[in-house]
C-alpha cells in the first residue's frame, strides 16, 4: 500500500506515461526550447509535461518479475541537451548513497541510462548517477568484453560496461522521505550521434538496488537473449539536435621530483614544469578528431598488485590514460589486438573516432619516445578499426595495426564478425595474420578464434576454439600467451526459486578445457593441459552471492618453459656439473574454490575468495599444496569517508615434506575522504612480501636447480630470497569535470629485511608530482 500510494502521487501530473511492463517502449519525448537549472528538484513546469517511463521489471537475479520498488524516469529534451528526472521509491533506511568518487559506484544505489545514439542495438553510451548525483559513465559495445562465468562468474547476465570513457554532463540528487530524486542533463555536445535531421535512439534504464541485490530495467529485458541492448526501448522523432561548435582545449602543466639515495645522502632531481595539451574537435555530429602534444600520461593511482597463477601468461593492466580513453570502445577487439598501453611515452598522437558512410571508424597514430626503441629511433604506431553492420543481426570489422621501429616492424591485419540468431545464439569469429620483420628476417603467422554461445534462461552453452601461432606477434596489442591452441566446452543450467524464497537462483556449469601447444594441435597430437571444472553460483535473497567449485586438472610438462633449467651435481673432486632438467610428464590437480559476496549493508560490505588443494608448483615442476586467498571489505562509516582494506595470499608448500616453496602476501589499505563531489584526499598503503625457498628437483633427484642467463649463457643457482616493499601514495584531487583537474601527490617505496614487521623500514625511492589542467569548451 505504501508504494502504491507513492506511485499514484508521482504519476498524478505526469503525461504521457510509458509502462515498461505493458510493452509501451516507443517514446516520443517532448521538446522544450528553454533549459532548466540542474538542482536535483523536479519542480519546474517542464517536468509536469515530460514523458514518464514507469513499471520497471526485475532483471537480476531473476528476470521477468515486476520490480519490487517503483521507479519513474521523466524525459524531455531541449535543442542542446537531453534531460532526465528520476524518482525512485525505497523503504526508509535502505538507500545506499555516499559522496563516492567518479566511476566508483559499485556499492552504491544507482540509475544507469543507456543511450544507443546510433540505434543499432549493439552499442550505447552509459550515464549513471547515485542518489546524490555522483556520476559514473562509460560505453557498452556488445561482443567485446564478454560475460564472466565459471568460479569467478557472479555476473548479472549481461556484458560489463567499459567505464574508461569520461563525458561531461550535469547531475544532482537528493534523498527524500520516499526514496530519492536525481536530475540529469546530458549535452548533445558530449555525444556522437547520427547526422540525420530526425532520428531515433535506443534507451535502456537500469536501477541497481544494493540493499537487496536487485537490478531492475524499464524495458523488460530477458536474460534468455543474446543481446541486452537489442531489447531497448526507443526514443522516437528526436529532431534538430544542436551540438554547436564542439571544440575542447585541454592544456596541462605537470611537474615531478624524484628522490633516491646518492653517495650516502638523499637526493632529488627533476622539478622542471612540462607543458602539454589535448584538443578535441567535433568534425560532425558523429565524427571526432583528437590530438595531443607532449601529453601527461601520469597515473594518479598505481596498478594494484596482481598474482601470477601461470607464469607462462602475462598480466593485463587496463588503460587509464585520459587521451586514449576518449572513444576507446571503438578500438576494442576480440583477443586485444589493440592495446594502447604499448604506446609507452608518446611525444604526439592523433586519432579520429566516430561513424561515417554507415561504418564505425577508429584511426590512431602516435610517435613514441626513443627510450622505447631498440634502435634509438622514434617508434611510430598506426592503428585502425572499421566496423559495419551487414544486417540487423550481423556486424563485421577489420583491424590493421603496425609498429615501425627503425628497420624493424610488426604489422597485423585481422577481420572479425559477430552474428546473433534465433534471439539466443551468438556466433563470433576472428582471423588474423601478423608479419614481423626483425634483423632483416620477416616472419608471418596466424591467429584464429571462433565461439558459439547460447544464452538461454535455463540452459546455455559456450563452445570456443582459439589458436595463436608461436610466431604471431601483436606489438600494438596484448596477448597473454602465444604458441597455444585452446578449446572450451561449457554447459550451464540455471534454476530459479519461487518469489520470496531464500534461494533466488542457482547456476551450475560443467567446463571441459584443453590447451595444446599450437604445433601439436595442428599436427593432431594430444592436449598438454586438460581441465574439468564444476562451478556453482548461488544468489540468495537479500543480495548474498556465493560460489563453490571443484577443479580437476592435469598439466603437462612444458619443455619450452623449462628450457633454461638445469640441475647442479657435485663431482667427487669437488667440482660441479650441470645436468639436464627433466620434469615429470604430467601433474594432477584437485582444487576447491569458495567465494562469498555480502550485500551492501548500511555502512559495510565484504567479499572472500579462496582456492585450496593440490596444484602445480611451477617453481620446481612438482605438486604442491596451495592456498590462494583474497579478502576485501568496503567500509563507509559516513557519506564522505571510505575505507577499503584488502588482503591477498598466494602460498605453495611441497607435498613431499610440507616445506615452503614460495609465498606472496599483499595487504592493501585505501582510505579516501571526499570533501565535496569534486575534491577528495586519498592514501593507499600496499605491502608486497614475496619469499621463495632455494629451488630443488622436488620428488625426483632433489638436486639444486640452476637457471641459465641467456645473455651470458652461464647457469646461476635458484637461491631463495625475501623481498619486502611497502608503497605509500598520497593524493589530493580536485576534478569538477573531466579534463579540469588539480592533482598533487607524494609516493614512497620502503623496504625491510623481515616481512610485515614495520620496524626496520628503509626508504628506497620517493617522489612528488603536481598536475594542473583546465578544460575549455569553446
Amino acid at each position: 500500500m505504501f508504494f502504491a500510494g507513492v506511485l499514484a502521487g508521482l504519476l498524478a501530473s505526469a503525461a504521457p506515461v510509458h509502462s515498461g511492463r505493458e510493452g509501451k517502449l516507443d517514446v516520443v519525448i517532448p521538446r522544450f526550447e528553454a533549459g532548466v537549472e540542474v538542482d536535483g528538484r523536479l519542480d519546474e513546469p517542464v517536468w509536469n509535461d515530460a514523458a514518464s517511463l514507469t513499471d520497471f521489471s526485475q532483471y537480476a537475479p531473476v528476470d521477468n518479475l515486476p520490480a519490487e520498488q517503483p521507479t519513474i524516469v521523466l524525459a524531455w529534451y531541449s535543442p542542446t541537451a537531453i534531460h532526465f528526472g528520476i524518482r525512485a521509491s525505497a523503504p526508509p533506511g535502505t538507500v545506499r548513497a555516499t559522496l563516492a568518487d567518479r566511476d566508483r559506484l559499485d556499492t552504491e544505489d544507482q540509475i544507469q541510462i543507456f543511450l544507443g545514439t546510433f540505434n543499432d542495438g549493439r552499442q550505447a553510451f552509459m550515464f549513471a548517477v547515485n542518489p546524490l548525483g555522483v556520476q559514473a559513465d562509460g560505453a557498452l559495445t556488445e561482443g567485446t568484453r564478454g560475460v564472466s562465468r565459471g568460479f569467478d562468474g557472479l555476473s548479472t547476465g549481461r556484458e560489463a560496461v567499459d567505464l574508461s570513457p569520461d563525458f561531461v554532463y550535469q547531475s544532482k540528487g537528493r534523498l527524500t522521505d520516499a526514496g530519492y530524486e536525481v536530475e540529469v542533463r546530458i549535452p548533445f555536445k558530449s555525444l556522437r550521434y547520427q547526422s540525420s535531421l530526425t532520428q531515433d535512439w535506443g534507451i535502456h534504464v537500469v536501477r541497481k538496488i544494493q540493499s537487496n541485490g536487485r537490478e531492475d530495467s524499464w524495458a523488460p529485458a530477458r536474460r534468455a537473449s543474446a543481446s541486452f541492448l537489442a531489447q531497448s526501448g526507443r526514443l522516437r522523432g528526436l529532431t534538430e539536435l544542436r551540438r554547436g561548435l564542439v571544440l575542447d582545449l585541454n592544456p596541462a602543466v605537470t611537474s615531478r621530483i624524484d628522490g633516491a639515495p646518492d653517495a650516502g645522502r638523499w637526493a632529488y632531481d627533476g622539478g622542471a614544469p612540462e607543458f602539454g595539451g589535448n584538443v578535441r574537435w567535433g568534425l560532425t555530429s558523429n565524427l571526432t578528431l583528437n590530438g595531443t602534444i607532449n601529453p601527461d600520461f601520469s597515473q594518479v593511482e598505481a596498478d594494484a598488485g596482481q598474482f601470477v597463477f601461470d607464469p607462462r601468461s602475462a598480466l593485463f593492466f587496463a588503460e587509464k590514460r585520459p587521451f586514449f580513453l576518449d572513444g576507446i570502445e571503438q578500438f576494442t577487439t576480440p583477443n586485444n589486438l589493440i592495446y594502447t598501453r604499448r604506446i609507452v611515452s608518446p611525444l604526439a598522437s592523433a586519432k579520429i573516432t566516430g561513424h561515417t558512410s554507415g561504418a564505425g571508424v577508429a584511426l590512431l597514430t602516435a610517435v613514441d619516445d626513443r627510450s622505447t626503441s631498440a634502435h634509438g629511433s622514434h617508434p611510430v604506431f598506426t592503428i585502425a578499426r572499421i566496423q559495419r553492420d551487414l544486417n540487423a543481426s550481423t556486424r563485421a570489422a577489420i583491424v590493421y595495426t603496425d609498429r615501425i621501429d627503425g628497420p624493424d616492424s610488426n604489422r597485423v591485419l585481422a577481420a572479425d564478425s559477430r552474428m546473433t540468431f534465433r534471439k539466443l545464439y551468438r556466433l563470433q569469429v576472428q582471423a588474423a595474420v601478423s608479419r614481423t620483420a626483425r634483423k632483416g628476417v620477416a616472419t608471418s603467422a596466424p591467429l584464429w578464434d571462433v565461439s558459439l554461445n547460447r544464452d538461454g534462461r535455463r540452459f546455455g552453452f559456450l563452445y570456443s576454439l582459439r589458436g595463436i601461432d608461436r610466431n604471431f606477434r601483436a606489438d600494438s596489442g596484448f596477448l597473454s600467451r602465444t604458441g597455444v591452441a585452446l578449446a572450451t566446452i561449457d554447459h550451464r543450467l540455471t534454476f530459479y526459486g519461487r518469489r520470496g524464497a531464500p534461494l533466488e537462483s542457482w547456476t551450475t556449469d560443467f567446463v571441459l578445457d584443453g590447451t595444446w601447444q599450437y604445433d601439436d594441435f595442428v599436427n593432431g597430437r594430444g592436449a598438454q593441459d586438460r581441465k574439468f571444472h564444476w562451478n556453482n553460483n548461488v544468489v540468495l535473497r537479500g543480495g548474498w552471492r556465493a560460489t563453490g567449485s571443484v577443479l580437476v586438472e592435469t598439466f603437462g610438462y612444458d619443455e619450452e618453459f623449462y628450457a633454461d633449467y638445469g640441475l647442479q651435481r657435485a663431482r667427487a673432486d669437488g667440482s660441479t656439473e650441470i645436468l639436464p632438467f627433466t620434469g615429470t610428464p604430467d601433474l594432477g590437480n584437485l582444487d576447491y574454490v569458495v567465494q562469498l559476496t555480502t550485500p551492501r549493508f548500511s555502512t559495510v560490505s565484504g567479499n572472500v575468495f579462496l582456492i585450496w588443494g593440490r596444484d602445480e608448483n611451477f617453481f620446481e615442476w612438482a605438486s604442491a599444496d596451495i592456498v590462494f586467498a583474497r579478502y576485501g571489505v568496503d567500509w563507509r562509516p559516513t557519506q564522505q569517508l571510505r575505507v577499503n582494506p584488502q588482503y591477498q595470499l598466494q602460498q605453495y608448500r611441497r607435498r613431499s615434506d610440507n616445506s615452503l616453496v614460495g609465498r606472496r602476501r599483499i595487504p592493501r589499505l585505501k582510505v579516501e575522504y571526499q570533501l565535496t563531489r569534486a575534491i577528495f584526499l586519498r592514501w593507499i598503503g600496499e605491502y608486497d612480501a614475496n619469499e621463495q625457498d632455494d629451488l630443488r628437483d622436488d620428488t625426483r633427484t632433489n638436486l639444486p636447480i640452476v637457471i641459465r642467463d641467456r645473455s651470458t649463457g652461464t647457469y646461476r643457482p635458484a637461491r631463495g630470497f625475501s623481498r619486502n616493499q611497502f608503497r605509500n601514495d598520497w593524493l589530493f584531487s580536485y576534478q569538477p569535470t573531466p579534463g579540469t583537474v588539480v592533482f598533487a601527490g607524494y609516493g614512497s617505496t620502503l623496504t625491510e629485511p623481515q616481512p610485515l614487521r614495520f620496524n626496520e623500514l628503509e626508504r628506497l625511492r620517493d617522489g612528488f608530482f603536481v598536475k594542473i589542467g583546465y578544460l575549455f569548451r569553446i
